[in-house]
């Protein structure tokens, strides 16, 4: 598996949005891309993430769940 750091900014608005489908859904992550961690900057507009794979393609997944609130930027780490 290959790790990935993910940056998220959310759009303008948006952090209500991000943080109430997240409390409905979860990260809606599809099978086989693992979230293992992440931290928010203190303005609140862009997330940091941690997360692994052996199929990048997934990434084209989950980002189309999100893509309506959040802006990714996605590049391996290792």
């Amino acid at each position: 598996m290959k790790k990935y750091k993910v940056v998220e900014r959310f759009k303008e608005n948006c952090y209500d949005a991000v943080y109430e489908r997240f409390k409905e859904n979860g990260r809606m992550l599809p099978e086989g891309l693992h979230y293992l961690n992440s931290w928010v900057s203190k303005e609140n507009d862009v997330c940091y993430q941690l997360m692994e794979t052996s199929n990048p393609e997934l990434f084209t997944i989950w980002n189309k769940r999100w893509e309506d609130l959040i802006d990714f930027e996605i590049e391996p780490v290792d």
